[in-house]
């Protein structure tokens, strides 16, 4: 069976792990302010690198970075442009249709999408800044911190072969779950699928 571990191993030498930080910093940064990069995948690859705690604990605090700096960037850009009355008039009326219409929603977003480009849509809904970044905080430590204690669960009471495969499904049920509870959602209150 292919080794997404042994192949970066191989590609990478011995001091890839910096790199696979950067990379991994790079990605959710990526994610957060312009377009999805199902980060998820490559933060387990990254791991797959090295399946220690202590690295995966590296590759979760560039994450949480990434996703920190690309809300708070998003945010202060928004609040110095002029944003459309259209544009403003389309985000308020948004949140009048979703569960949760303050802060929360960016803990909430990490498990069903419902919200694209956090902190450009926190500025437009007037929402606190340290709030909004301590649930963006708190929803990467949960969703990324879960991927990795399954995924060191994995490694640790499998073979490297099968550890690597019960991640993988583990990374595509994360992620199926995420699209069913967004669509349920937003179907649920009537809004687009489209974001």
């Amino acid at each position: 069976m292919f080794s997404i571990g042994e192949w970066l191993f191989e590609v990478l030498g011995e001091s890839g792990a910096l790199l696979l930080i950067l990379c991994i910093f790079l990605i959710f940064l990526i994610d957060a302010m312009f377009f999805p990069t199902l980060p998820e995948f490559f933060f387990i690859a990254a791991f797959f690198y090295d399946p220690t705690l202590a690295f995966g604990l590296f590759l979760l605090a560039a994450a949480i970075a990434a996703e920190m700096a690309g809300m708070v960037a998003l945010y202060l850009i928004v609040g110095k442009l002029r944003v459309p009355k259209r544009i403003d008039k389309a985000v308020k009326g948004y949140l009048n249709f979703l569960v949760l219409g303050d802060e929360r929603l960016l803990l909430l977003n990490r498990i069903a999408p419902m919200i694209p480009f956090s902190g450009a849509f926190a500025r437009i809904a007037g929402w606190d800044l340290k709030k909004s970044a301590f649930y963006v905080l708190v929803g990467c430590l949960l969703k990324y911190g879960i991927i990795l204690i399954m995924s060191n669960f994995f490694h640790q009471y499998y073979s490297s072969g099968d550890a690597q495969t019960y991640t993988l499904i583990f990374i595509a049920a994360v992620i199926i779950i995420s699209f069913v509870s967004s669509f349920i959602l937003k179907k649920k209150h009537g809004l687009p699928q489209k974001e």
